[in-house]
């Protein structure tokens, strides 16, 4: 320890930088000015007219992102100042597919031991709050959508820690007994009762925390022109028939993995990602950063937002409402390598992961090429872009992981990729994060 003290003292820069970081914050220190003085609000394409959502502590970004894209056309197709669709609705039937899921798997997993690592992570996501754009699909395909006001947010909706600790207590007790009476033979039958007391409690506590799910309702609302209208007895069901104009089977999830164990142009899925059993998987597709890049472009320009998943902890200034790769000079800062180069390094070094989920509503095109992108997130009107962020063009090659994209947009070849049966890749893959 001698000789590191030595060298810290004889650095000057050493003193300097000790002195600053003891009176003031280190992001504050590390900000490259000249990318926050440079920053530009306005956008050659701009999608959103309506105002933001708020998911508080909550890991609902995910759902939020895909019902703020589906109301896009049922604004527009109604003539509304504004609207939306109940996420607790969707969080509701999502936790309980989950748990579901999850009692199922500890069921196939029996055999193996209880610090087997796929147990051990499918144990440690047991009912949070993050998806994946498939999940959303899923959930929504097998219950519908409601309007907001049909099923509004509670205390727990907007706040899921109770709950959440409930729900795994629950669940684990559940898995302990499950577990037991499968590897001790116990009759199916026995074992499927004591699977469904499990999900009969899980549904109580639901109940308990995020209210009654309607099987009908009715909807009033007032459009643009003032024009008052009413509809009775509506269900999930035909509600989102009705009132949902984008074709959600007819869309993939395009993903940037540039690793070895993905390779361009092949679809894959990690074991034990889902939340619906008898639903569709998480399937993969994935592309380089270009032609995802390509992708959102042209489905901006064709007037559709795009739901997208990142790494949103990088790079991220959120009082100023922007993401730039070079925001931050930390490594300048302390003098010291603080970044791996590559992304695929970044993934391989458990350093980032697709975590928060929002949509593109926007995009500065110059001469065919993105400068900056538009983005909605679901944080509430917290800082100078009251909710809606700049991403420039430089953040999205480092930190942008996936889109949803409609599969007629994707060149031949790629469609052609989503009929080989995909890569699995084992359930503790950085790409089986959720975005939350």
């Amino acid at each position: 320890m001698e000789e590191q003290a030595k060298r810290f003292e004889e650095d000057p820069l050493s003193s300097v930088r000790q002195n600053a970081m003891a009176e003031s914050d280190a992001a504050k220190l590390a900000l490259n000015q000249k990318v926050a003085m440079s920053i530009d609000r306005n956008f050659s394409i701009k999608l959103d007219d309506w105002a933001i959502t708020d998911q508080k502590s909550s890991g609902r970004c995910w759902l939020f992102a895909a019902t703020n894209l589906l109301r896009a056309g049922l604004v527009k197709k109604l003539k509304l100042k504004s609207f939306e669709f109940s996420q607790n609705w969707l969080m509701f039937w999502d936790k309980l597919e989950k748990a579901n899921y999850f009692l199922e798997a500890m069921i196939a997993t029996a055999d193996r031991d209880i610090d087997d690592r796929t147990v051990a992570t499918i144990m440690e996501n047991c009912v949070n709050d993050g998806g994946q754009w498939n999940m959303f699909v899923n959930v929504a395909l097998k219950y519908g959508l409601v309007p907001k006001a049909a099923m509004p947010e509670t205390l727990s909706s907007s706040s899921t820690g109770s709950m959440n600790s409930a729900l795994v207590n629950r669940l684990r007790v559940a898995a302990r007994r499950l577990r037991d009476m499968t590897r001790s033979s116990h009759p199916p039958a026995d074992i499927r009762k004591a699977r469904e007391k499990a999900m009969a409690d899980v549904y109580a506590i639901l109940r308990m925390h995020l209210g009654n799910p309607p099987e009908r309702f009715d909807w009033q609302w007032t459009d643009d022109k003032k024009k008052f209208h009413r509809r009775k007895g509506l269900a999930p069901q035909s509600f989102m028939k009705e009132f949902v104009s984008l074709p959600l089977k007819d869309y993939v999830s395009v993903v940037h993995d540039p690793r070895k164990s993905s390779p361009v142009g092949r679809t894959f899925t990690v074991e034990y990602l889902g939340n619906v059993v008898e639903g569709g998987q998480v399937i993969y597709l994935n592309v380089d950063i270009a032609t995802m890049k390509d992708l959102a472009l042209k489905t901006l320009k064709a007037g559709e937002p795009v739901w997208f998943g990142c790494d949103c902890s990088k790079m991220l200034h959120r009082d100023l409402s922007v993401w730039d790769a070079k925001m931050f000079d930390f490594q300048g800062l302390y003098g010291v390598p603080l970044e791996l180069e590559s992304k695929e390094d970044r993934l391989l070094f458990k350093r980032t992961a697709m975590n928060h989920a929002m949509l593109f509503t926007g995009v500065d095109e110059d001469r065919g090429k993105p400068r900056k992108w538009r983005v909605e997130n679901s944080w509430g009107e917290k800082g100078e872009g009251k909710g809606f962020y700049v991403m420039n063009d430089s953040w999205f090659d480092e930190h942008m992981f996936e889109i949803a994209v409609r599969k007629n947009r994707l060149p031949a070849a790629l469609r052609a990729a989503l009929d080989k049966p995909p890569i699995v890749l084992p359930a503790w893959d950085p790409m089986g994060s959720l975005a939350d």
